[in-house]
């Protein structure tokens, strides 16, 4: 298998898994069968060890890991502080995008550029609905303002959410499709991949030549049935869309190399699929 970029992975370690507040209980119940299918092993160092080894057999050539700032909604955080401590302990596959809560205002900002100029993270991360925030709420713009200025990308947060808490509405892409009228330079992923409105967001990412669609939370081997809703991402990915496409294991959610597996059996030309797994990633990350 090539050079793999995986785009969305939470480490086994306590600092990527806070207490929870019960906001995300449902998810557990909706991916129950597909975490069922990774190995969690009860020492914390033989899971990290299991979980680097994962990325060695796939050969993957970088991971991205996300902080995350939900404090004002449900008292949720994984700190910039903790996420950059990772990288640079695991070294340069790792690759930390960090979160802040667009509510505290011209602190968020500050804390963004923070993590970026002194903790050295790469991007933003913008997890809608644990927001309560639509992706074109105005409360977002100076953040997206602040990408701009230190030319990062920014994970948004696009689709369904599984949260009884929040409502499924927030992560729209007709929404992005504003933001992007206002930020045309803004590099945006669009992630998980917009189900239910998968056309929808292909229709954004087809009028925007900066958002990217990330394939990440989502089974694979979906794409390729017809009856899954995701058909779309296979028919305009392997075309007009080729080099928009960013592929991700959202572990643990499913085992690494499965994952990959399913990926690899997609019916994409290869020059396609190197971009999938890596080049588009890769590039969208500033690393080429």
């Amino acid at each position: 298998m090539s050079a793999i970029i995986d785009y969305g992975s939470k480490p086994p370690v306590a600092a990527f898994h806070p207490p929870q507040t019960g906001h995300l209980s449902n998810y557990r119940r909706v991916y129950a069968g597909s975490e069922s299918r990774v190995e969690k092993p009860a020492d914390e160092a033989q899971a990290l060890a299991a979980y680097l080894a994962a990325y060695d057999q796939v050969g993957a050539a970088h991971v991205v890991v996300k902080a995350r700032d939900n404090e004002t909604t449900f008292g949720l955080k994984v700190s910039n502080e903790d996420v950059a401590a990772f990288c640079k302990a695991q070294g340069p596959r790792f690759i930390g995008f960090a979160g802040v809560d667009p509510h505290k205002g011209v602190a968020a900002v500050r804390e963004l550029e923070f993590a970026v100029r002194e903790l050295g993270l790469r991007g933003l991360n913008l997890q809608c609905f644990e927001l309560k925030l639509a992706i074109n709420d105005k409360r977002m713009y100076p953040l997206y303002s602040k990408c701009v200025e230190l030319d990062i990308p920014v994970n948004i947060h696009c689709g369904i959410n599984f949260s009884t808490q929040s409502q499924m509405d927030y992560g729209r892409p007709l929404y992005l499709d504003e933001v992007m009228l206002h930020f045309p330079e803004l590099r945006v992923c669009a992630s998980p991949p917009g189900w239910p409105w998968i056309e929808e967001l292909v229709g954004v990412a087809w009028r925007h030549p900066n958002v990217h669609i990330g394939i990440v939370a989502v089974r694979p081997k979906l794409l390729a049935l017809d009856d899954s809703g995701y058909r779309p991402l296979l028919s305009y990915g392997s075309r007009m869309l080729q080099d928009r496409i960013l592929t991700g294991t959202a572990y643990p959610m499913q085992p690494v190399a499965q994952a990959y597996q399913e990926f690899a059996e997609l019916p994409l030309p290869d020059g396609v699929r190197r971009k999938w797994m890596h080049d588009n990633a890769a590039r969208f990350l500033g690393l080429t």
